[in-house]
């Protein structure tokens, strides 16, 4: 995946305040003034930050006048809802949908995408905000399947599900419940929703579910890795349509 850099305060708080894909940001250290506004708004958007010495940026950007910040941008294309469900219709098979509420870790969201192409999965939908994004790191971890996957980028989850609702899809959230995963019917058009390494599903999108499939987990740790589970729950929907 291409990689670019943007240079100086002004052109980094700008890409950072638009739909710019920002897989990173170097900060001088000691770096002072409008650095603080560039961190605080970084952070919202979960972009990861890095210190450096005054020598390494300028290194990095060969004589350019960087202010004490550089920013790492990836040319990846982001898909729209709209395709995916066009891709899905357009096929001999039912839809699978995967839907991620918040997952932060491109190393998990490279995995996700990487089982989701491997099985067949139409595409992947992730917030724009609280949450990672498709950068090179991503594109590692998915070994190459990001390049093949159509991944669209929502600014509401909730809004986003009701369209599919509207489309016929039905609704799965994995989550604690009563319902193991290979109890649930997964025939038909579905979205798989895996939440949040920490917090799991938010509760607004937890109560937009049509249906809540557990994973038995029978060890002392009380949870399955989000990229884990997501396997698991996309292979048992393409299990149950090869034996339908």
């Amino acid at each position: 995946m291409k990689e670019e850099i943007i240079i100086g305060r002004n052109a980094v708080l700008e890409a950072i305040n638009s739909d710019t894909n920002i897989d990173k940001i170097l900060i001088q250290e000691g770096a002072t003034g409008s650095i603080k506004k560039i961190i605080s708004n970084a952070k919202q958007k979960k972009i990861t930050i890095y210190t450096r010495d005054k020598a390494s940026l300028d290194r990095l950007v060969d004589g350019g006048m960087h202010q004490g910040v550089v920013a790492y941008t990836t040319s990846f294309k982001y898909a729209t809802v709209e395709d995916i469900v066009g891709d899905a219709q357009a096929s001999d098979q039912d839809g699978i949908i995967v839907i991620l509420d918040g997952i932060e870790d491109p190393h998990n969201l490279g995995a996700i995408i990487r089982s989701a192409e491997c099985a067949g999965v139409n595409g992947v939908i992730i917030p724009e905000r609280r949450s990672a994004s498709v950068n090179a790191t991503v594109a590692r971890t998915s070994v190459g399947a990001v390049a093949h996957m159509k991944v669209a980028r929502v600014t509401n989850i909730s809004n986003t599900i009701d369209e599919l609702k509207d489309k016929g899809y039905w609704i799965f959230g994995c989550d604690m419940g009563e319902q193991m995963y290979y109890e649930a019917d997964m025939t038909g058009n579905v979205a798989i929703i895996i939440g949040n390494e920490g917090s799991g599903i938010s509760k607004r999108v937890r109560e937009k579910c049509d249906f809540i499939i557990s994973m038995p987990v029978l060890g002392k740790v009380d949870s399955l890795n989000a990229s884990n589970a997501a396997a698991i729950a996309i292979y048992e929907a393409l299990r149950q349509r090869e034996c339908k």
